[in-house]
């Protein structure tokens, strides 16, 4: 898994931009329907909105550059593809499966075993504010079975539409456990100017695409994931 927090820029584009080029130009010349993971992270503050066009992407980082320049190469050769493409900009994904993303892995997989461990959660200062759009991955599934079956190209948005606090997440994890304290901490330097404080995906462009099917609940899809959780960290097997 490459951190989305990665500074060095070659070792980012030869992973992120290259390597995609290289199995991209295969699957066309061979063709093979290629679906890949674009990113949220190319749409950086959102000042311009979170809608599938270059006037909104102003990616904050090495990682959201990387996915930025590769959705472009992929809108060049689009129009000459003769075998389906598709890149699908996945938001904040939580759910089953995703113990080996190690500091990767979402917001509640890491409160959840904070809570476990010491009772505690922490959270940023000023994470109240700070809001994504978290979709369970079993919605992510659904929408890639979608495009699989549709064989549409494009790019198109993965997330619910309605952004949510990191606060919340806390809070419900903490209903669902019965106890555990919220504790703040200092923002890093590091991410000031990298971080996204706000994202909402819009899904115009996704239901235009034939996908219609309604999107899980935060609470509920927190609610599923910390009953996985408690009962097999979070694994189906």
């Amino acid at each position: 898994t490459i951190s989305t927090t990665e500074q060095d820029g070659k070792y980012m584009m030869s992973n992120n931009y290259e390597y995609s080029k290289t199995l991209l130009n295969y699957c066309l010349e061979n063709k093979i329907d290629f679906l890949y993971a674009s990113s949220a992270s190319v749409y950086g503050s959102g000042k311009a909105g979170f809608v599938e066009k270059r006037e909104a992407e102003y990616p904050l980082n090495v990682y959201g550059f990387s996915k930025f320049a590769f959705d472009n190469y992929v809108r060049r050769i689009l129009p000459q593809a003769k075998s389906q493409v598709l890149g699908l900009r996945y938001f904040n994904v939580y759910g089953p499966q995703e113990n080996h993303k190690g500091r990767m892995a979402s917001v509640a997989f890491h409160l959840f075993h904070q809570l476990q461990e010491t009772g505690k959660m922490r959270l940023f200062e000023g994470s109240a504010h700070f809001r994504r759009d978290f979709i369970h991955v079993a919605d992510t599934v659904k929408i890639n079975l979608h495009f699989y079956e549709s064989k549409t190209s494009g790019i198109f948005n993965a997330g619910t539409g309605k952004a949510r606090s990191f606060e919340e997440i806390a809070t419900t994890l903490q209903s669902l456990h019965g106890s555990g304290e919220i504790e703040s901490i200092p923002f890093p330097e590091d991410l000031r100017g990298k971080y996204q404080e706000f994202t909402e995906a819009g899904l115009e462009n996704l239901r235009e695409a034939g996908y219609s099917k309604d999107f899980m609940s935060l609470e509920e899809g927190v609610r599923q994931y910390y009953e996985l959780l408690s009962a097999t960290d979070g694994r189906y097997i």
